[in-house]
């Protein structure tokens, strides 16, 4: 359930980032990620509005990928950075590959026990397609593009709620260019 506080602040969000960008010529903007939700692998619910104001690295996940070590190195990021005000969230996939087959403890398993992470996961979704989670749909409408077409596809979003940065499968979640901008958005926070 979402305080008032909270809807307040992504609406005043929402609005200023929506004037800056009106201002900058880029005309209307869309809305913010905040009022997006995974259900959350232990069950309850992640809603995106509880991180109003501060970056977040939405990763699609899955079990089998030969990218699956990188749940180590987001651990490392989220490690360094959270007490900044960074989240790093899971969200993991079937749709490549088939390399997301199992259920809830086959992903914990997985995360928690063969890679230690600590930071929030949601279960199982959809990320590609007409069936895509609406979080993974307003990013492919933001950024058509940059949608993920394969495991650990990273967005970033910024304070302001909107895409930041975008890497794909391949860029190491250690890379400099993802701590560099991940640096620049809690700067900007």
């Amino acid at each position: 359930m979402l305080n008032r506080r909270t809807v307040l602040t992504t609406a005043l969000l929402a609005a200023a980032a929506s004037a800056t960008r009106a201002r900058a010529g880029g005309g209307m903007s869309r809305m913010p990620a905040y009022p997006f939700s995974f259900p959350a692998l232990s069950g309850d619910d992640i809603r995106l509005a509880a991180f109003t104001g501060k970056p977040l690295l939405i990763v699609n996940t899955a079990s089998l990928c030969g990218y699956t070590p990188q749940y180590q190195g987001l651990q490392e990021i989220w490690s360094e950075f959270r007490e900044r005000g960074f989240t790093v969230i899971a969200v993991p996939s079937n749709d490549f590959g088939g390399q997301e087959p199992g259920g809830t403890s086959e992903i914990s398993e997985t995360a928690h026990h063969q890679y230690g992470v600590t930071f929030p996961i949601a279960a199982k979704a959809v990320v590609v397609g007409p069936k895509a989670h609406p979080f993974y749909k307003w990013a492919a409408e933001a950024r058509p593009k940059e949608v993920p077409k394969w495991n650990f596809h990273k967005y970033l979003i910024g304070h302001d709620g909107y895409i930041a940065e975008v890497f794909p499968s391949a860029v190491e979640p250690a890379d400099t260019r993802i701590k560099t901008a991940i640096a620049r958005a809690l700067a900007d926070s």
